[in-house]
Parts: structure tokens; sequence; C-alpha cells
């Protein structure tokens, strides 16, 4: 069993940035393929960065260049890094955990104002 516990979240203007993290209990999160996910009202939940468990990098089209995901297995939690945010970004962002099952986190709002 994995807990998540997403934070960071907030307003921002555009073009600022933000870090999210993302801290689990119950597991190392080293072993699992991890991601951050994220939801505007109205809207499906899309991903928008992933690592392996080997350290392999994905990004949406829509942050690439902007955002950096990156694993700090030392406080056994994953970062999101946000750079030149646009009112676009603004949703919940949701941490996943994906092994044999998905686990989530609660999320975090990120709100970008123009």
């Amino acid at each position: 069993q994995v807990q998540l516990v997403e934070s960071g979240g907030g307003l921002v203007q555009a073009g600022g940035s933000l870090t999210l993290s993302c801290a689990a209990s119950g597991s190392r999160l080293s072993r699992y393929y991890m991601g951050w996910y994220r939801q505007a009202p109205g809207k499906q939940r899309d991903l928008v960065a992933a690592v392996s468990s080997g350290g392999s990098t994905a990004y949406a089209d829509s942050v690439k260049g902007r955002f950096t995901i990156s694993r700090d297995n030392a406080k056994n939690r994953i970062i999101l890094q946000m750079n030149s945010l646009k009112p676009e970004d603004t949703a919940v962002y949701y941490c996943l955990a994906r092994a044999d099952i998905n686990y989530w986190g609660q999320g975090t709002q990120v709100f970008v104002s123009s």
C-alpha cells in the first residue's frame, strides 16, 4: 500500500514558477513508475510528466521545455518543477504511483492568473 500526498500548489502569475512535491509513505517510490497528471474543470485527467523506475522521463507536448519531473529518492518523493506557467496550466495536479495497481494522491490546486 502506498499513500501519496501532493503539496506546493497555489496561485501564481503567468510566467511564474511553482514546485510540486509528491511524498510517499508505505513503500519506496524508487521501484514505481511515477507520474504527474492534471485535471481542469470539465476536462479529463491528462498526463503531464512521468518518470520510470529506470529514470526515463516523458512529457506532454504542452509542457515540454517548461516542466521537469525528477526523483528525490532520499526523501522518497517526486518533484515537478513548473516554469513559465501559463493560464492554461490551471488545474488540479495529481500524483500517480503505478506498479501492479495505481495509487493516486488527493491532488493540489494550481491556479495561474493572466
